[in-house]
């Protein structure tokens, strides 16, 4: 059994996005379910638009994810010798040829023809014509001598038997006339030299797929096997850009989601381990990873089923490594209040959250009083006589000396019932006061993390600012 050898690789023009982290994710997951090596081959032959910044970002994205590659990175502007190496070895073959037509010619023939597709100028020109040409130091590129008849074809792992007929596919560049080698050409050569047995890529590769099985049996090379991932839309079932949010993975780090979290969405879009069972960790998803299980059909990006995932990964996740994470993002968060009373902050809230940066905006009302309390709600729950009964409420909490949420409830309760009071009519009011909201975990205990002097200082300040 030939041991798989994946890779991914990125173009450095931007940041890792999630269409970019799902294929890297499902060549990660292949590779390891078959103890096979994941490697990354940075496509950098773009120099204008290649940074550095991106090469670091996407490196840091991959590692955030969990996705650490087995071999030292491969860079395509190390390779300009292989491909030159390569070019003269095609060019003897006599399948490829040198293009001395000029653009201005080419539009001008694609205009009358109204094709774009190469009209053959100087595919069986002459050695001499050639070498006129080349003596007058006109500029050419080199092109491929695609077949004018029969059929190129190959069998994907997702999609099965894909054929294209050769007359769909003109006589495509090989190396443009400044020299540097196109996609095609360097993706071939590059996966050749890495021995990679296996493409995993997005379906918007099918076409370029056909093209570089062209190269591969001129040069007689043998050709990996191919799986096209079906794409990723958005709500609208568009393909998913800026215009549905975030789509880097840079940026849902920064939104507080946990890389667990992404990984496991990710990985479900477009995939399914055959059970209902839908959280999964890094190591769980390599054994249950099954290519054979790849649907078809894109993947529709819903942000509520991240969420929803998001927010189960947070609930199995230990307060403590909460707390570290949390502190990572909002260096002041863990310096106001000891140790003990972050991780209950955390117990109450990670319940209620989805996302790190979602519970650390819930956790505010524990370190700072109400900035102003909504006249709406106010008007809604703090009648007439509500005043009155939290400034009686007041008396009764300071003489609690055993100030544990057990002990407040079951006198706040007392007092409720003592004075034949409904309810809502006491505990939304001293939530609203103390809290600035309605919602939240229980009242009680959030009042023991708070301390008497806390509650007791924010329903005397309620009470002034709605006399």
């Amino acid at each position: 059994m030939t041991i798989p050898r994946v890779r991914f690789a990125p173009s450095p023009t931007g940041q890792l996005h999630l269409g970019g982290a799902r294929t890297a994710l499902s060549n990660y997951l292949y590779a390891k379910n078959q103890g096979g090596k994941f490697l990354i081959r940075i496509e950098d032959t773009d120099l204008e638009r290649s940074k550095k910044e991106y090469i670091d970002q996407i490196c840091d994205s991959l590692k955030w994810l969990g996705l650490k590659w087995d071999d030292e990175i491969v860079y395509q502007s190390d390779n300009k010798s292989l491909y030159n190496h390569w070019i003269e070895k095609i060019l003897e073959t006599k399948k490829a040829y040198r293009c001395f037509a000029s653009k201005d010619e080419l539009d001008s023939y694609r205009n009358k023809k109204g094709s774009l597709h190469y009209p053959g100028i100087w595919r069986d020109r002459s050695t001499s014509d050639v070498n006129k040409q080349l003596e007058k130091g006109t500029p050419f590129t080199i092109r491929i001598k695609t077949p004018i008849t029969g059929e190129t074809k190959f069998t994907d792992l997702i999609y099965g038997e894909i054929i294209i007929s050769n007359t769909e596919i003109d006589d495509f560049i090989l190396v443009r006339s400044d020299g540097t080698p196109v996609y095609n050409f360097t993706n071939v050569i590059d996966d050749y030299n890495m021995k990679i047995t296996n493409v995993i890529r997005g379906e918007d590769h099918i076409s370029n797929t056909s093209k570089q099985i062209l190269i591969y049996d001129i040069l007689g090379f043998k050709k990996p096997e191919f799986a096209h991932l079906p794409m990723i839309l958005g709500e609208d079932q568009k393909r998913l850009s800026k215009r549905h949010g975030a789509t880097g993975v840079n940026e849902y780090r920064k939104m507080g989601y946990q890389s667990s979290a992404l990984i496991n969405y990710l990985a479900f879009l477009g995939w399914s381990p055959g059970s209902e069972e839908e959280i999964f960790d890094l190591n769980q998803l390599v054994d249950k990873f099954d290519l054979s299980k790849v649907q078809k059909k894109s993947a529709i990006f819903d942000s509520k089923k991240l969420n929803w995932i998001s927010s189960r990964h947070l609930l199995i996740s230990s307060n403590m490594s909460i707390l570290k994470s949390l502190k990572r993002l909002d260096v002041s968060w863990g310096e106001k209040k000891k140790q003990d009373c972050y991780l209950k902050i955390i117990e109450l809230l990670k319940p209620r959250s989805n996302t790190f940066i979602e519970l650390i905006e819930k956790s505010d009302y524990f370190f700072n009083d109400p900035k102003q309390l909504d006249n709406s709600i106010k008007i809604k729950i703090w009648k007439s006589d509500t005043s009155k009964i939290i400034n009686t409420l007041i008396s009764a909490l300071e003489k609690i000396e055993n100030w544990e949420s057990i002990e407040l409830e079951t006198n706040v309760k007392e007092f409720i019932k003592n004075n034949g009071l409904g309810f809502g009519s006491v505990l939304k009011p001293i939530r609203f006061a103390i809290c600035g909201v309605l919602d939240g975990p229980s009242l009680f205990e959030i009042m023991e993390i708070l301390n008497k002097d806390s509650v007791i200082r924010r329903l005397n300040k309620a009470i002034l600012e709605f006399k």
